[in-house]
């Protein structure tokens, strides 16, 4: 039955961005749709680029393992959209067209090079997290599907890659956001009924239901108190903070997410749709915190490790030991569409970051070498770009699916948090940033990051690491945040110092220029 579900899964989607892909060479429609979803429409589909199959696996699987940790991580993905919403989501609208590219230009016209370094963020970032998710797919359906060969696998990674590609060149922006609203609705739907059969097996009481997964952790009341998940680093409680700050900064800022805001048509609009993604996600972190600690108190922690030492199929497992010995025909019907939300889950996620590395290609790196590039063109370069992306991104996740993926999630959002987060904060908010400060913030914190994230235990010198054999380790935290974050933010403060006083007060009469345009939505769009 979940064979027959991913079938249709695919063929439905593929047919959906078929018939709502653009049919004619506009730019508008293919990388904003015109800004035509419903704010209701645009909160689901920026919900459901938000929650990847990392975020349904991943954190579900450290709820699963670490209890206190996972449910404080799982928050601080809620709490990242939150600070987007508030902070960023208006003036990113005001600001930008199409891409992150245009968003930082604003004030700096003719920013050719930010344009370049921008789309070379954005691939840098994306990237480590499309090949999570498309490695993650051959052992997914392996699980799922029971089978084990290492061909099999291949062969599913390449077979959903295909269709991703697919989905990003067809659909455009309004084909990939209903492929986001049928994945976050499915998710939902399916995860609000299993928490429920989930609370009815304890009696409807929490309490319970922790208690339960406490006593069969192995852990004691050590599983439902802060620090489990960091007990052998060398500084446990700073390495929490530093874990969850980058979440807080990188998981909204990264830009599969950002590219959303520009399909808002005003900024109540944005405003109310980020109301709907906000809530959608907090909703699913009460789903994933309770089918995680289900896992555990039904099976045990021991089952879930040996399924994967990660926990990726604490959500599965959880899932069907709800169900019981016996399983119904409804039961068996519930399973599959919980199977085919998380077949859903990848393809959509995918397809979204495919699409944002796409765009940023055509628009910010070839269109802007050419003065007056004609819309047919862009498109096409755009749909070629997606290939172009989708193409290197499957290969690499062939070579990576039996390593650890860990590192590469970390690393997206290091990236987002040390990079993208301080060049937005300063380009939307700072009078005096300069195109010098810009590039600064954006290659300083990116270089940072790829310094020390090699040094870390995600990567060598543990039992879980990518290369579990070998020991370089030389950063003693799990993730660079603590210290590449302040180093981004340093490094856009020294490049604009260095610019000097003329540059800088160049640049605060440009910002004074637009600043109407960023702050309050003075212009409806930007022409």
């Amino acid at each position: 039955m979940s064979l027959v579900g991913f079938s249709a899964v695919a063929t439905v989607t593929l047919l959906l961005c078929v018939l709502t892909g653009p049919d004619r060479d506009d730019l508008d429609e293919f990388y904003t749709g015109y800004g035509s979803l419903s704010p209701m429409r645009n909160g689901l589909a920026i919900a459901g680029d938000y929650i990847s199959a990392a975020t349904v696996l991943g954190t579900s699987g450290v709820i699963a393992l670490f209890g206190y940790d996972g449910v404080v991580l799982a928050l601080s993905t809620a709490l990242s959209l939150m600070l987007l919403m508030f902070l960023l989501a208006e003036p990113l609208r005001n600001a930008g067209r199409f891409t992150m590219g245009d968003a930082l230009t604003r004030r700096m016209p003719g920013g050719r090079s930010v344009r370049i370094t921008a789309s070379a963020v954005t691939l840098a970032s994306l990237l480590p997290l499309m090949l999570v998710q498309l490695a993650g797919t051959g052992q997914l359906m392996g699980f799922i599907l029971g089978f084990s060969g290492e061909s099999m696998q291949t062969g599913c990674i390449v077979g959903v890659g295909a269709l991703m590609i697919g989905y990003a060149a067809i659909g455009g922006m309004k084909g990939t956001a209903l492929i986001q609203i049928l994945k976050i609705v499915l998710l939902l739907g399916s995860g609000l009924v299993v928490a429920a059969l989930m609370l009815h097996r304890f009696d409807w009481n929490p309490g319970a239901l922790f208690d339960a997964a406490a006593a069969n952790s192995g852990a004691g009341d050590a599983f439902l108190a802060s620090g489990l998940q960091f007990t052998g680093s060398a500084s446990p409680g700073i390495d929490m903070i530093s874990s969850h700050l980058t979440v807080v900064l990188g998981g909204a800022c990264l830009p599969h997410i950002t590219m959303r805001m520009y399909t808002a048509d005003s900024a109540r609009q944005v405003r109310r749709s980020m109301s709907w993604a906000v809530s959608g996600v907090a909703l699913f972190v009460l789903v994933i915190t309770v089918v995680g600690f289900g896992a555990t108190a039904l099976l045990g922690r021991a089952v879930v490790a040996g399924a994967d030492p990660r926990g990726n199929t604490a959500y599965l497992l959880g899932t069907r030991a709800v169900f019981g010995a016996e399983v119904s025909t409804a039961e068996t019907v519930l399973l599959t569409t919980v199977t085919t939300a998380i077949f859903l889950t990848v393809l959509a996620s995918v397809a979204g970051m495919i699409l944002a590395c796409a765009n940023s290609l055509a628009h910010d790196v070839f269109a802007a070498r050419v003065r007056e590039m004609t819309p047919r063109r862009e498109m096409l370069l755009a749909r070629l770009s997606a290939a172009a992306v989708g193409i290197p991104a499957i290969l690499l996740a062939t070579l990576v699916q039996h390593h650890s993926l860990h590192p590469l999630i970390t690393l997206s959002f290091c990236l987002g948090a040390s990079a993208i987060a301080p060049a937005l904060v300063y380009s939307l908010f700072w009078r005096r940033y300069t195109r010098t400060g810009l590039l600064a913030t954006l290659v300083g914190g990116t270089v940072c990051v790829l310094v020390l994230m090699p040094g870390t235990n995600l990567v060598s010198g543990s039992p879980v690491a990518a290369f579990p054999d070998a020991d370089f380790n030389f950063f003693p935290l799990t993730t660079t945040g603590l210290l590449s974050i302040p180093f981004g933010f340093l490094c856009g403060w020294l490049g604009t110092v260095a610019s000097g006083r003329a540059r800088a007060e160049e640049q605060r009469r440009q910002y004074e220029a637009v600043e109407g345009w960023i702050l309050a939505g003075a212009i409806h769009r930007r022409p």
